[in-house]
């Protein structure tokens, strides 16, 4: 038996998420002892993403399917193409789907688990055995543990909760994965996969993409994030200001992305993105339930806010009772100064 992990990439580089999704699979091939673990990479043109993948420890497989219909991730082409792997049992044997627990694992993932007749488990945090996973509920307030008899689990990996897999090449860049095709000494094998015919049921229209030189808001090492208190979106610009001198991603809550002040890419929380820095900084946030969901996989967490009593500080390792427009010019001024 083998284990699928499906990649998540621009067809240029490979999102870190991946790596983390192949620990998590890594962690399942331990408890079935005899599992091998397969990347599938399904997208147009995307041979620099292959000769990263090159460089993945611990993978046997490298699958590709490299056809102008995959040029954008359109679940309702993806999935029939996983399927069709699943079901071909003569050359492969899966007994478990993965990939992260993102905006197209979300889309596709449930597409295939209705293909397969079997349920899918969401947002695991943590593997306990071959088909024991823990995932989160009600907004992270409780985590459940959850057993499938199904013969295919088909999984999303929350992330945050699983470190990256190594790669085997010193020279690929570990921070964006975008490398030029390498000549490794024990390469993957890699299988070309027949295109498939494109189902018709959807269509890309236009992608608008946010262009920031900041870290990535999900990989990001430091996050800053404003809530209701920062009162406009001219406010945020003390949080940009500030992001800039640490290096930091900047972030919101749904009550800032509700009343306009940023868009909503910069949503954090259950139904904005989850995400686990080293360091999270919250700027006039109270600290709503569906807010701390999303990031409650941070090292260390810090609040400022006028209300001694917000939640916020319930889950803070640090908390100052200020106002954040006090605040937040000090501190910049401090951070120029010392920088």
């Amino acid at each position: 038996m083998a284990i699928l992990i499906v990649a998540e990439h621009d067809n240029h580089s490979i999102q870190p998420a991946t790596l983390s999704v192949l620990t998590a699979a890594s962690t399942i091939a331990a408890h079935t002892r005899d599992g091998e673990l397969h990347l599938l990479i399904i997208g147009h043109e995307c041979q620099p993403v292959v000769a990263i993948a090159q460089g993945i420890t611990g993978l046997s497989k490298i699958l590709v399917a490299d056809h102008h219909i995959h040029q954008y991730p359109l679940a309702e082409n993806i999935a029939p193409l996983i399927v069709s792997l699943v079901q071909d049992q003569a050359q492969y044997q899966y007994s478990h789907i993965l990939t992260s627990a993102g905006t197209t694992g979300k889309d596709y993932q449930p597409r295939v688990a209705a293909l397969l007749d079997v349920a899918q488990i969401s947002d695991i945090i943590s593997v306990e055995s071959a088909d024991t996973f823990k995932r989160p509920i009600y907004a992270g307030k409780a985590i459940a543990t959850v057993q499938s008899s199904d013969a295919i689990k088909v999984l999303t990996v929350r992330t945050s909760a699983f470190t990256a897999a190594s790669l085997t090449a010193d020279s690929l860049n570990k921070e964006s994965l975008t490398t030029e095709p390498l000549a490794l000494e024990s390469q993957v094998p890699v299988v070309e996969l027949a295109a498939q015919a494109d189902s018709g049921k959807s269509e890309f229209i236009k992608a608008e993409l946010t262009q920031s030189t900041r870290p990535e808001l999900t990989t990001a090492k430091v996050v800053i994030s404003g809530g209701r208190g920062m009162q406009n979106a001219d406010n945020f610009e003390l949080l940009y200001t500030l992001a800039d001198q640490l290096n930091a991603a900047v972030g919101a809550s749904r009550a800032a992305v509700d009343a306009g002040f940023v868009a909503n890419d910069l949503q954090i929380g259950q139904t904005g993105k989850i995400i686990a820095p080293d360091l999270y900084i919250a700027v006039g946030i109270s600290g709503a339930i569906q807010h701390i969901a999303g990031i409650t996989g941070s090292k260390v967490i810090v609040a400022i806010n006028n209300d001694a009593d917000a939640p916020i500080f319930d889950v803070a390792d640090y908390g100052l009772v200020a106002d954040l427009f006090d605040v937040l010019p000090e501190l910049t001024a401090v951070l120029k100064v010392k920088n």
